[in-house]
């Protein structure tokens, strides 16, 4: 089918005119394809990871050694998401890189999760012997984090998010089990 760009444009979701190379801190969320709980699961309030979550971790780890400049603050593998902070430290004199949907940017935010989302793709599919298979949704939530305070609050969710995983909008179980509770 040929390129037809009414049809197949994706809006970006980044906030427009910022440079996603620029130093700070970011919370970003990225979840599974269909939302399928393909990493583990939570027992009593404890992530238990399967080999594919392990991968996740891993592959997570890894980032600052593919990105030296950057830093991983709190991360937490979920059934069928994650969620990490990274930190983009300052890189000497760069120059402000206009964000362009679709383009990648060395060093960028959208280039780091690019890099982690296929090099977890690739592992996975290669344990499940479907090259191709689809592990992640196409795009992923972030947000820049301002102020110290907000930060220690985005920590707390993340690393107590296996804790509330009854509660979460991410569980597929969640309504049902909301509903079990109300009565």
């Amino acid at each position: 089918m040929k390129y037809d760009p009414e049809r197949h444009h994706r809006r970006s979701i980044r906030l427009s005119g910022w440079d996603y190379t620029s130093a700070g801190a970011y919370f970003v969320t990225i979840c599974t394809h269909e939302r399928s709980r393909l990493f583990g699961k939570v027992v009593d309030g404890q992530m238990q990871m399967n080999e594919y979550g392990q991968i996740v971790w891993a592959c997570w780890k890894e980032i600052p050694l593919h990105f030296p400049h950057v830093e991983l603050d709190a991360f937490v593998v979920m059934p069928n998401h994650v969620h990490g902070i990274i930190i983009l430290a300052p890189v000497g004199a760069r120059h402000a890189v206009p964000p362009r949907f679709g383009k990648p940017v060395p060093g960028s935010i959208p280039t780091i999760l690019r890099s982690f989302k296929s090099a977890v793709t690739k592992r996975i599919n290669a344990l499940r012997e479907v090259p191709g298979a689809p592990v992640w949704q196409s795009n992923y939530y972030e947000h820049i984090i301002r102020y110290e305070r907000e930060w220690g609050h985005i920590r707390e969710y993340i690393l107590n998010n296996p804790a509330r995983w009854e509660t979460n909008e991410n569980n597929p179980d969640f309504p049902s089990l909301w509903r079990v509770r109300q009565r």
